[in-house]
């Protein structure tokens, strides 16, 4: 069984949690300057990569809150867990939720200010 380390809790199963989709999804600055296309891409369009992944997670039958996650899509291994407005450990998030460069500056984070990211692999 999967073991999910919550940074709350500590480890638990994988039962325990829902998936949440893409972490680090940010919210275009002026929404009301986006055709319909932009507007879509925005809230339906996402990455699907082989590999590493930032995702949110739900700790729905413990704790009942949400946090981040590193996970190898490959494996399903978890790299590192941390909490919400926490950045992870070692790289930095892209646009589309993946490790890459600095986001564009036409886009605002939805996070909080980077915080030395917690979190243990699973």
């Amino acid at each position: 069984m999967l073991q999910i380390t919550c940074p709350w809790c500590g480890p638990r199963a994988e039962s325990e949690f829902g998936c949440g989709g893409e972490a680090h999804i940010v919210r275009p600055l002026d929404t009301d300057a986006l055709d319909d296309r932009q507007w879509g891409d925005y809230l339906f369009m996402r990455k699907n990569p082989k590999g590493q992944y930032f995702e949110q997670w739900h700790h729905s039958q413990g704790c009942r809150r949400w946090f981040n996650a590193e996970r190898n899509t490959v494996s399903y291994r978890f790299q590192q867990v941390y909490k919400p407005g926490e950045r992870p450990q070692g790289v930095a998030i892209a646009e589309d939720g993946t490790a890459d460069d600095e986001p564009d500056s036409s886009w605002a984070p939805t996070d909080a200010s980077p915080v030395d990211a917690g979190g243990s692999a699973a």
